[in-house]
């Protein structure tokens, strides 16, 4: 897609020329018509959005793009209903030309806890694995960053990070849809490396480090949020089938273990700098997101498995 050859020549400044030329074909074809089934109509709801010009935009305290007297010959209403043919809006909150997309997860609400632990954002180089629809990217523009890149394999939420990206028109913002596995090792490149979400979803966690730790420059930092639970150094919860109704969770390590697997895995300066109890305030369902959420996973103080309520931690490290 045209949206992504402004990102070749910056993957080949920073040497990653082979990257390049493999994901020039990877990308059209992940993003292929033929290749997912609701594929034709995403793609022709984006290009059935009006054509507008923002008159102002806010990236640092919040995703604000637009006002409503913005918008030209559709009412905000109207605006509105072709959004929603991007439903479920997970990531967020946006605020596109007056119409308040208030998304199930309040991420900005996670981006307030992260962001004053990590180092400062200004010209750096970010890659930011499980990205979602790019929220937390465009915050990090927000912080002065240089340069994102987040992947994420799941083709709906790229497609809303192309309707943001629609009215903002940066070369230096990009969600692309792929996995952490198809992420070449060793690039070595990236100042700081996002991995927010992810690390219970991958069946061995400490591969999952490496592939990290092989993204960045040396002295380059890792910002990872994750499930944990409570427990001693060795403390490792692995839920015998579903947890919070999810298929795809494997391991939740204790806060001491997650710190010693960091060490193990070559990374230095460890840290935990937040703890949060995720709550039916921060996950929930919303006009934007009709499924089940939070609130239909949880037994009181438990999931509805009977495990230990989702608990969050945020730890950051530098490569050694």
């Amino acid at each position: 897609m045209t949206l992504y050859k402004t990102l070749y020549p910056q993957l080949e400044a920073m040497g990653l020329e082979h990257w390049s030329h493999e994901l020039q074909q990877v990308i059209p074809e992940r993003m292929a018509v033929e290749g997912h089934g609701t594929m034709p109509h995403w793609q022709k709801a984006l290009q059935g959005l009006p054509q507008l010009k923002p008159s102002e935009v806010e990236l640092k305290a919040r995703v604000e793009i637009g006002q409503a007297e913005d918008l030209v010959e559709i009412s905000p209403d109207q605006f509105a209903e072709q959004l929603q043919a991007f439903h479920p809006w997970r990531k967020g909150p946006y605020n596109l030309f007056g119409v308040k997309i208030d998304t199930e997860w309040r991420s900005d609400w996670k981006w307030d806890r992260v962001l004053p632990h990590i180092q400062p954002l200004q010209g750096r180089k970010i890659l930011d694995i499980g990205c979602g629809n790019g929220y937390h990217g465009w915050r990090m523009l927000g912080e002065g960053a240089d340069l994102v890149l987040g992947i994420d394999p799941t083709l709906l939420s790229v497609m809303q990070f192309h309707v943001v990206q629609r009215y903002l028109g940066g070369k230096n913002h990009y969600v692309l849809p792929l996995g952490i596995e198809d992420i070449p090792p060793a690039l070595s490149c990236f100042d700081t490396v996002f991995s927010m979400g992810v690390l219970y979803h991958r069946r061995s966690p400490l591969d999952h480090l490496f592939e990290l730790r092989g993204c960045l420059r040396p002295g380059g930092e890792l910002v990872l949020e994750t499930l944990v639970v409570e427990g001693e150094e060795g403390t490792v919860f692995m839920p015998e089938g579903r947890y919070a109704k999810m298929r795809n969770v494997w391991f939740l390590p204790s806060i001491a273990t997650m710190l010693l697997w960091l060490r193990r895995c070559g990374f230095k300066d460890v840290a935990c700098v937040d703890i949060n109890r995720t709550s039916v305030k921060e996950q929930r369902r919303t006009e934007w997101m009709k499924f089940e959420s939070l609130a239909d996973f949880l037994d009181h103080s438990k999931t509805i498995e009977g495990h230990p309520a989702p608990l969050r931690a945020v730890f950051t490290a530098t490569k050694s």
